[in-house]
């Protein structure tokens, strides 16, 4: 028999205000207070937060709640280490038992120290939620409205029951974070081939530093991110100029991103052993 979830019922509906990324190089300047309920997840760095009178060391992977009504403040530990934060707004959130827009804290306060597989899941919510907020597609409002409820239910799951002892963890984060970040990267890699893109902006895409996306994904693929990229563009060029044949060789080179007719070609040569021209007239044959 299905367990009934005792805390959420099927009304459960909270409204979405905003998210806000932002690097912190100084303290909150205000001991401040707001009606919604205010996720913070910290995502790079270490830091405290002072809440409800008591100050809590926080660092990377750590999930902050502040119910509405609790006075909080951000602050440095280290002033030459920043610590990016990633918020979350919501509000119209009711839970049983608890005043609204409120969720309950465990004992030990309200920063949940998350790892392993559940760390995983709240960075890779934060990545969609910002990559939802640029993008500006249709139902944006709604799939961040997704994200920001699983934000809830992911920390309401943290306080229940734990883990039996004895049992064995079948999960090593470092092994799936590092092929969730190479997957984040073939998928902005394939959707953007057409653009100008360079190492440098794929990492910051990531909130990652360029040496590591490199490391990481020689490491799974065998390849480098831009060599990758330059097999994604040759693919395409190849449809292009199979499926569309009254496009130049110039026009197919801007499609794939690239300015330089001839440097395309070369590219182009290098992976097919023949012209672009060449290849063409070979698939129409």
């Amino acid at each position: 028999m299905e367990q009934r979830d005792m805390t959420l019922t099927e009304e459960f509906n909270p409204t979405f205000l905003f998210t806000w990324k932002g690097i912190r190089t100084a303290d909150e300047p205000n001991y401040h207070k707001h009606d919604h309920l205010e996720f913070c997840y910290i995502l790079s760095g270490r830091g405290r937060h002072r809440i409800g009178g008591k100050t809590y060391e926080v660092r990377e992977g750590d999930l902050i709640v502040v119910n509405a009504g609790e006075y909080h403040q951000s602050m440095m530990e280290d002033k030459n280490v920043p610590m990016v934060e990633f918020y979350v707004g919501l509000t119209d959130v009711f839970v049983e038992g608890q005043e609204p827009n409120c969720l309950p804290v465990p004992e030990a306060g309200p920063v949940l120290h998350a790892s392993g597989e559940l760390k995983l899941k709240l960075s890779r919510l934060c990545i969609y939620m910002e990559a939802e907020k640029e993008m500006c597609r249709v139902g944006r409002y709604f799939m961040m409205k997704s994200y920001a409820i699983q934000m809830i239910i992911l920390f309401l799951r943290a306080q229940e029951q734990p883990q039996k002892a004895g049992a064995v963890e079948q999960y090593s984060f470092e092994s799936a974070n590092r092929k969730y970040v190479v997957e984040k990267i073939t998928d902005f890699l394939e959707e953007h081939y057409a653009e100008k893109i360079s190492l440098d902006q794929i990492a910051g895409n990531m909130y990652l530093s360029p040496f590591y996306i490199s490391k990481i994904f020689k490491a799974e693929t065998g390849d480098t991110p831009i060599h990758f990229l330059i097999e994604i563009r040759m693919e395409k060029a190849k449809e292009l100029l199979t499926n569309e044949p009254s496009l130049s060789v110039q026009e197919i080179a801007a499609r794939v991103g690239y300015d330089d007719a001839y440097h395309f070609s070369k590219l182009f040569k290098k992976k097919f052993g023949a012209a672009p021209t060449a290849v063409r007239r070979q698939e129409n044959e």
